[in-house]
């Protein structure tokens, strides 16, 4: 559940100020980019933990009424994750995540296991412990499934964690952390490294992609008047992955081989990124994590 302040700016360290609003809304960046997914035409299940309170009820039936299997969200003793966000009035936006019921996963269960094996794409964040997201790369890979990763929270990662995903979408912050690199373009073809998709977000300057080990270029972003940047990156990677997962979804290791499958592979992850610039600068122009996302039409409408 997210926990949002609007405040003029953030506080020096020891200093009080006064905020503008306070409010809570459904988030979390897993169900952020389920929601996303699901407006976008996806068809979603979802697979995580919420507690037995209040803030679990709110969120599974919110995700009831999106249209999103939740046969795979857990209900534990722990409480539900939350994220408290401070928004400043320029729209830029500082997160802190209390992990609650997701820090309780630690292994998958049969039944979310065969969810993952028959699907499409395996999409994660990094709100859920590392040794289930290990797991569900390993069953992902082995079904041919296509998996994607957005590395936030960072955490540090064993070593060829980021090369066993197809796809792996951070933003600057997150893939200057992960490489040592502030060079966006440098830092997303380090990512790419090994046959691996990379598309770091650039906030309004758009976005790097680039795939094994070379940038294929920037992609722009649209310009409008931001509100609110709360899951923006959220709406960009469900919006991506419904793309995706809408055309000829993508197997694990498609893009190499045969060079017309390398070109087929690339002008489909494209247009997926125009899909996603477009329905995240919709987000932007409203306050709030899922209540600013947009639906199939409204982005069909701008790309028209």
């Amino acid at each position: 559940m997210d926990l949002v302040v609007r405040q003029p700016r953030l506080p020096e360290p020891g200093e009080t100020i006064f905020g503008s609003g306070f409010s809570t809304v459904p988030g979390g960046k897993g169900l952020n980019q389920a929601v996303a997914a699901a407006r976008l035409g996806g068809s979603v299940d979802f697979l995580g933990a919420v507690g037995g309170d209040p803030n679990g009820a709110e969120l599974r039936a919110l995700m009831a009424a999106e249209g999103i299997r939740t046969d795979g969200l857990a209900v534990t003793v722990e409480p539900t994750g939350t994220a408290h966000i401070s928004v400043v009035d320029t729209g830029e936006n500082s997160i802190v995540v209390v992990s609650g019921a997701n820090s309780s996963l630690q292994a998958l269960t049969p039944s979310q296991r065969d969810t993952i094996r028959n699907a499409a794409i395996l999409m994660m964040q990094c709100e859920l412990p590392l040794p289930v997201l290990s797991e569900g790369i390993a069953l992902a890979r082995e079904a041919g499934v296509f998996t994607v990763l957005t590395p936030a929270p960072v955490v540090p990662l064993p070593d060829g964690f980021l090369a066993s995903v197809d796809l792996v979408v951070p933003n600057q912050i997150e893939a200057a952390a992960l490489t040592g690199e502030t060079d966006p373009v440098s830092a997303a073809e380090i990512l790419s490294a090994g046959k691996t998709w990379a598309i770091v977000t650039l906030g309004a300057r758009g976005s790097v992609i680039a795939y094994d080990g070379a940038a294929l270029g920037i992609a722009p972003a649209r310009r409008v008047d931001a509100v609110d940047t709360t899951a923006a990156g959220d709406t960009f990677v469900g919006a991506l992955v419904a793309r995706l997962a809408a055309g000829s979804p993508p197997q694990s290791g498609s893009a190499g081989g045969h060079a017309h499958a390398q070109a087929q592979a690339q002008a489909e992850m494209v247009e997926a990124v125009r899909w996603a610039t477009a329905a995240s600068s919709i987000s932007v122009t409203r306050p709030g994590a899922t209540s600013s996302m947009p639906r199939y039409n409204e982005v069909a409408a701008l790309l028209v």
